[in-house]
């Protein structure tokens, strides 16, 4: 039987497209859900704020009457006008193994895409890069993290039966916590504070939501990240949003900040104890018990695993070994709690000066995980 396309549009339909993961994971020990209740939230465009600056079509794949696979079609119009582009995002891309069920979802994202005077097409991208991006290439024997997802090996060879190639790559690393703070470290993070005039400043979560404090930490992040491949600076509606959605997972004790003598943020670690396993058990819901296995993993039972969601340095203090100050302040608290190691965010294969943050310490390749796109 030939493959049929459904656009979303209904609830019932949103619903079907968020847990079909699911069904086709049910089996594999390396595939972490996203939380239930918040890709609702991004895949509606009236919930989501980023649905202001974005066109979006959802579309599911049936094959014998069963659902066979997902896709998103994302026009994301900040990027396209900072990147000069006219660009079709694809996302939330699963499917079976069978390449005419992936033929007919990719054609729908190009069908959407031409309709909208889009010239090109590339994925899996999100709606920004606080979303699920990449296909994962290499390193398929290794459970994910929370923050970034698995597929199965054969998504890549669909994707370039379709054309596709290479846009960008990242890379994830697995970094061992050392039994003490390393001595060049701590020489450097002295030297760096006297010399610069910085301080290391933790925060509480109210400061974060009363002090507009969230707010500044995502201007750092546009700051930073701006020049990056296909960067979506954040709108101050989509930013707190974010600051809202995070700051309900994460423990203020694992980010640290870096402030100058006038209280500006120079810089930032943003890291929490993953909970991986636990969404994995509760199979992304919140209930009736998963809340309890996220709670669990948080604060009174951890896992191995600190995950390193983001660091972020201000361009102006770039190469100043700022980073220091970050690590000289988190590692003897992962060394207190007893985590073994930390799992690093996909970091451009490009971007080498993040990469060699990790080399005075012993780490392993974990993963890589790649853009594809084509002419349309």
């Amino acid at each position: 039987m030939s493959v049929v396309i459904k656009t979303v549009a209904s609830k019932e339909d949103l619903k079907t497209f968020v847990k079909f993961p699911l069904q086709l994971y049910k089996d594999c020990p390396y595939y972490v859900p996203n939380l239930f209740a918040d890709e609702m939230a991004t895949l509606d465009p009236q919930r989501n704020a980023m649905g202001k600056y974005s066109l979006t079509r959802l579309f599911l794949a049936y094959k014998d009457g069963r659902v066979a696979g997902r896709i998103a079609a994302i026009i994301n119009r900040i990027a396209n006008t900072d990147w000069n582009h006219a660009e079709v995002r694809f996302g939330w891309a699963d499917f079976i193994d069978d390449k005419e069920v992936s033929k007919a979802l990719v054609d729908a994202v190009i069908a959407f895409g031409k309709e909208n005077g889009m010239t090109t097409v590339a994925g899996p991208l999100g709606f920004t890069d606080f979303d699920n991006e990449g296909c994962v290439v290499e390193g398929f024997d290794d459970i994910s993290s929370f923050m970034l997802k698995y597929n199965y090996p054969y998504y890549g060879a669909h994707f370039e039966a379709l054309g596709m190639e290479k846009i960008n790559d990242w890379l994830e690393y697995r970094v061992y916590v050392p039994d003490q703070v390393p001595e060049k470290v701590v020489k450097a993070a002295k030297i760096v504070s006297e010399r610069y005039n910085l301080h290391v400043r933790k925060i509480t979560k109210r400061e974060v939501k009363q002090e507009q404090y969230g707010r500044k930490l995502f201007e750092l992040v546009n700051r930073t990240y701006s020049k990056l491949f296909d960067f979506t600076v954040l709108p101050s509606e989509v930013i707190d949003q974010y600051v809202d959605t995070f700051l309900g997972i994460l423990d203020m004790r694992y980010i640290t900040l870096v402030e100058d003598a006038a209280g500006n943020l120079v810089a930032m670690a943003i890291n929490m104890p993953s909970i991986a396993h636990a969404v994995k058990k509760g199979k992304g819901y919140l209930f009736p018990l998963g809340w309890w296995h996220i709670f669990k993993s948080m604060y009174l039972k951890h896992e191995d695993a600190v995950e390193f969601l983001l660091i972020a340095v201000d361009p102006e203090y770039r190469n100043r070994g700022v980073h220091a100050m970050l690590f000289n302040d988190l590692i003897p608290k992962m060394i207190e709690d007893g985590f073994k190691y930390g799992e690093s965010n996909a970091e451009m294969e490009s971007n080498t000066s993040v990469q060699n943050l990790w080399n005075m310490y012993r780490k392993e390749f974990k993963r890589r995980r790649r853009v594809f796109g084509k002419a349309i």
